[in-house]
């Protein structure tokens, strides 16, 4: 009797404190859980940098369009000792202190490249639209797995109230139990049997407690917050049933992050091309400055000179022979335009084939949730008939333990459905890149 009150009460104290500590925490919605998520996740952050320095890369003067103008200052000086000696046979010594500055500006600029700036110019777009692709597929990524998360949560909870549900039940078997031992009805093994089974559930609740924390830390892990903040969840799967393969893979084509990705490198290998065909076309520049200088000789026949004025030029070069290289460069660039071709081909397809697996995956647990509402309320159906036949002795105790082994098993299926459902469902949503929270 001693050991069953000891049993009783470690199995009282954890309930109460597992269920006042989730009673106490505040509810998070997952509409909150994504708007924290896009407020601090470091993915998203760091994404949001690379994409404004991408941005900010994109002027005419970073693609070689626009003039290049410098100031230029220089000042030079010396002391020196002269010992002159004339025709006369007079002798003249000088300590001079001779010194020469001259500052000015200076412009260069090419006004002609073979048009490899404007192919810069071009480039740099791209590229900064291709961050802003990037950018916005780990905004949907980092969603998604908050989704994913939450409903995971979601999930688990439910299987914490199945098991407090058969815990409910197996605490209905030991008092039955208890009272057929007392009216000489049942044996003691039958208690023992009773009281083993309500310790294994109160011990698969707690493993499943343990379970349900750490997909909560996992979750603050994503929306970068104390890993120990307490909260809790919804209580149900809302599932959109709606969804069509034909509508997903259309949009897919448009806006898939990798597809998308695949056409914008393909459209950079040809800019590329581009640019090492214009090193074929001459290279022109205009040169400019104006200049000023001041200098003094003591020692010399001018004692002081200062000049200023303006100075100009044009520049041209040309490639006549660099050993062949011209043409193994351009070769280099088509092959890597047909590399690209064809990991467009690939990427497309590799959408196509997880778009399949997942809509499959998505169906099948559409079904799986109406067959396991139904195997639900049957096995709860005979749980409770094998309760009442158990409570007159009719069955044996591994019977009802079968019963309630079953609700439970119908239980999890059921859940698991619906996760099942829900994670493909987000998942085909990623790809698409049309998750959206109301």
């Amino acid at each position: 009797m001693i050991i069953k009150k000891i049993v009783f009460f470690i199995f009282c104290y954890l309930i109460f404190s597992i269920t006042a500590r989730a009673q106490d925490a505040p509810l998070l919605t997952l509409k909150d859980a994504v708007e924290i998520a896009l407020k601090n996740n470091y993915n998203i952050k760091l994404s949001q940098n690379n994409s404004a320095i991408a941005a900010n890369n994109v002027t005419l003067g970073n693609a070689g369009v626009l003039p290049q103008v410098t100031g230029n200052f220089a000042t030079n000086n010396s002391r020196q000792n002269t010992k002159q000696t004339r025709n006369d046979g007079t002798v003249n010594d000088i300590n001079a202190h001779n010194s020469n500055n001259s500052y000015g500006v200076n412009l260069n600029w090419t006004i002609f490249d073979g048009f490899n700036m404007f192919a810069n110019y071009d480039q740099l777009k791209t590229v900064d639209t291709l961050s802003a692709i990037r950018l916005k597929d780990t905004i949907q990524t980092t969603v998604a797995n908050v989704i994913t998360t939450y409903y995971d949560l979601i999930n688990q909870n439910e299987l914490i109230k199945a098991l407090k549900g058969a815990i409910d039940i197996s605490r209905t078997q030991l008092r039955y139990a208890n009272d057929k031992y007392k009216v000489g009805r049942a044996s003691g093994l039958d208690v023992l049997n009773a009281q083993v089974n309500l310790n294994t559930d109160t011990a698969n609740l707690v493993t499943q407690y343990q379970q349900f924390k750490a997909i909560k830390i996992q979750l603050n892990q994503l929306l970068i917050r104390d890993l120990q903040t307490d909260f809790t969840v919804a209580d149900n799967i809302l599932i959109d049933d709606k969804l069509t393969l034909a509508e997903i893979l259309n949009s897919a084509q448009l806006q898939n992050p990798a597809i998308l990705s695949a056409q914008i490198n393909k459209r950079l290998a040809e800019i590329n091309l581009k640019q090492v065909r214009s090193t074929r076309y001459p290279q022109v520049g205009l040169t400019s400055g104006y200049v000023f200088s001041n200098s003094k000789t003591p020692a010399g026949f001018t004692l002081s000179q200062n000049v200023h004025g303006l100075n100009y030029g044009l520049t041209a070069s040309i490639n006549i022979f660099n050993g062949f290289n011209q043409n193994r460069r351009e070769k280099n660039a088509k092959i890597q335009i047909d590399n690209a071709n064809i990991s467009a081909k690939q990427t497309r397809l590799n959408v196509e084939a997880q778009i399949n697996n997942f809509f499959v995956s998505y169906l099948s647990g559409l079904d799986l949730i109406k067959l396991g509402q139904a195997n639900v309320t049957i096995a709860k159906k005979n749980l409770d008939i094998s309760l009442e036949k158990y409570k007159l002795g009719n069955i044996t105790p591994l019977e009802i333990r079968e019963a309630q082994r079953n609700y439970l098993d119908a239980q999890s299926k059921f859940f698991a459905a619906q996760y099942q459902s829900k994670l493909a469902e987000v998942t085909l949503k990623q790809i698409t890149s049309s998750i959206n929270i109301n």
